[in-house]
């Protein structure tokens, strides 16, 4: 089963889909051998990870592809990529789209916001109208050569004009061929509920720690109608954390002795990036070539 295929069955099945969040291909690698079915690329923690910048666009789409192509090619699940607001108008919605599925991504999603973008839970969003937003998403169904390559549109509409426009344009964006909807940051139990009611598909939902959403169980989430459960940055900020952390321990105490039993062993990282598997083919190809030299000297 092609990976779109695969992505596009897990988003419509009974059973919420969680994602979280790879931004790199060690990330990804991680993710994939704790047992999810699938990943999604942010552009928050990429420009993090890549720029050591924030969200606000300052990541181009050409390293954005790169990251996400190292990304798929590490792993056999699904990766789900962030086009953000597609890097420009109809055109480059579309030539987003053909950059990410050649890259070898499940899927993408764009967004609603005017460029320069920012992190959804930031403050002083601006979005574009709906009718552009609708051109974009024509252009980027239309550009797409596997019909299985999943499209989410999300809106951010929310915090700008309310519940009502976000809800209007989740099913405006539906109609112009979106295969998932995703409303950005929002406040409220209330709002979510409603959203998942009148929204004529299937939605997304971001678990951000410290952000703006109230924080729900998958199980409540998928009570509530949502078909995926993303936790885009909970990776980035473990990593963040314990990076930082270590870096304390040996700058204070000038050695990382008192942090081994928080670190992955030599032989356990090799283990994780597949160093086992390369010696073993290395060695079976090697042992062609010692046979045939061999025979060749009988």
């Amino acid at each position: 089963m092609r990976k779109t295929t695969l992505f596009r069955k897990l988003i419509l099945d009974e059973e919420i889909l969680l994602l979280p969040g790879s931004y790199d291909a060690l990330s990804a690698k991680i993710i994939e051998q704790a047992g999810f079915r699938a990943t999604v690329v942010g552009g928050y923690a990429a420009s993090a990870s890549i720029l050591g910048k924030p969200d606000v666009s300052l990541l181009t789409l050409t390293e954005m592809v790169e990251r996400t192509r190292y990304i798929a090619d590490a792993v056999e699940i699904p990766v789900f990529a962030d086009g953000d607001t597609g890097h420009g108008n109809v055109t480059n919605a579309a030539r987003t789209v053909r950059d990410f599925e050649r890259a070898g991504v499940a899927g993408l999603f764009l967004e609603d916001q005017v460029f320069p973008k920012r992190c959804g839970h930031m403050e002083g969003k601006q979005v574009i109208t709906a009718e552009e937003m609708v051109a974009k998403l024509k252009a980027a169904t239309d550009a797409r050569e596997d019909p299985d390559f999943v499209i989410m549109a999300r809106t951010d509409a929310l915090a700008v004009y309310g519940i009502d426009e976000a809800i209007d344009r989740g099913n405006k964006y539906m109609d112009a061929g979106a295969d998932l909807i995703f409303v950005e940051a929002p406040t409220s139990e209330q709002d979510m509920i409603r959203m998942n009611r009148e929204i004529k598909g299937p939605t997304f939902a971001s678990m951000i720690e410290g952000g703006k959403t109230p924080w729900f169980t998958p199980k409540q989430l998928q009570a509530m109608g949502f078909s995926v459960a993303a936790y885009g940055l909970s990776m980035v900020y473990a990593a963040s954390w314990a990076m930082r952390s270590l870096a304390k321990e040996l700058f204070d105490t000038g050695t990382t002795e008192g942090f081994l039993d928080r670190m992955i062993s030599f032989n356990d990282f090799n283990k994780l990036v597949g160093l086992d598997q390369i010696r073993s083919r290395e060695a079976r190809f090697y042992k062609d070539i010692a046979n045939s030299g061999s025979k060749g000297g009988q």
